[in-house]
């Protein structure tokens, strides 16, 4: 699996790692049981702090998209998440990145999505 994270880009390093998971299980690329690299080691690889993997690893935790357990390390669960669910998530945060940068507030972004449903 490959993670890629812009250290330019105003979406934090940690959320970028958790999209690049989200975005392989929306493809297909990544399946339930496969373990995702140990955080030091991608740390290492991306040349980021351990804690923001580990920030990216608990968002996809809180998901419920992987475990973590000490020890086995981050294990994609079974039934993660459907893929049309999972790509749905990762447009959302793309959504969260644009308004943010486009300085919108919540209330704004949150309107914008009841008058699209």
């Amino acid at each position: 699996m490959l993670f890629r994270v812009d250290p330019t880009s105003a979406t934090p390093l940690g959320d970028q790692i958790a999209a690049c998971v989200r975005g392989a299980l929306a493809d297909s690329t990544l399946d339930a049981g496969e373990r995702l690299p140990a955080a030091r080691v991608l740390a290492d690889t991306l040349g980021v702090n351990v804690h923001t993997v580990l920030r990216g690893y608990q968002q996809l935790r809180e998901e419920g998209l992987i475990e973590l357990r000490r020890g086995r390390g981050a294990v994609v669960v079974d039934g993660a998440a459907p893929a049309g669910r999972a790509r749905l998530l990762e447009r959302v945060r793309e959504l969260a990145a644009e308004a943010r940068e486009l300085g919108l507030s919540e209330e704004e972004v949150v309107s914008l999505v009841r008058a699209a449903l």
